[in-house]
This record gives C-alpha cells, sequence and structure tokens, in this order.
C-alpha cells in the first residue's frame, strides 16, 4: 500500500475509534442543528481533530478541508485533503449502524487517495489513483 495512503488508513482508524468510544453514549453527546436535518455532535469534532492531527503530522505542509474545521491552509497547495470525519452523523445519532469515515487527498485538483472507513463493521475501503485493476 502507498505510504500516503496508510497515513490515510491510520488517521480513519483514530477518528472510527473515537466514534466507536461514544457509540453506546449518544444521548449523553452535545448535538448541534447546522440546517435542517443535518447535525454536528461533539463526537464529529474530535473525529476530525484526531484525523488533522495525524495528517499534520505527516504533512505538516498539506492543506485541509474537513467538515467541522473548514479550511487549513498549508504551504504546499498542491497537495488538500478533504474529510468527512462521521459521514452520516444522522444516522449515528440515531443509532443506525451506517455511517463512515471518509477522508480524501486531491493532488493539483486530482483525486490521488480515498479512504473510507466503517468503524462499526470494521471495514476499510482505500484507492488510490493508477493502483486499480483492469
Amino acid at each position: 500500500m502507498n505510504p500516503t495512503l496508510n497515513i490515510a488508513v491510520k488517521a480513519a482508524r483514530k477518528a472510527g475509534d473515537i466514534i466507536l468510544r461514544y457509540h453506546n453514549q449518544i444521548d449523553l453527546l452535545t448535538i448541534e442543528n447546522k440546517a435542517a436535518n443535518d447535525f454536528v455532535s461533539e463526537v464529529d469534532k474530535a473525529a476530525e481533530d484526531a484525523i488533522i492531527d495525524e495528517l499534520k503530522y505527516a504533512f505538516p505542509d498539506h492543506s485541509i478541508l474537513g467538515e467541522e474545521n473548514g479550511e487549513i491552509v498549508g504551504k504546499d497547495k498542491r497537495f488538500v485533503w478533504i474529510l468527512d470525519p462521521l459521514d452520516g452523523t444522522t444516522n449515528y445519532l440515531h443509532g443506525f449502524p451506517q455511517y463512515a469515515v471518509s477522508i480524501a487527498l486531491y493532488e493539483n485538483d486530482e483525486p490521488t487517495h480515498a479512504v473510507v472507513y466503517d468503524p462499526f463493521k470494521e471495514e476499510m475501503f482505500t484507492a488510490s489513483k493508477g493502483d486499480g485493476a483492469y
């Protein structure tokens, strides 16, 4: 597996650990309503912070566009990470086990790596540009 993709996988797993830690404590969470049927919880924020910490440690000059923290502009604007730390927040908050951590890297406006991780089912899906089957 590509070293960059390995970092994304590691970040997704850390976010997944946070998501699962709160899975049985949903009634204790602080939940905000961003818009109609669009929620954000402290879990979304904590999971995104964990992803950002991991990515910034490995790639301090990369930019990041997160659903919760917005844009963090790095020195090397060729690389932009796109994050949805808890894709399916509404399902999560209602106890439906259909949600995932989504992370993608764009290089020069082209997608190069992606990770989708379902921590509840422990399923990981990855992709890298040019590393597919024909």
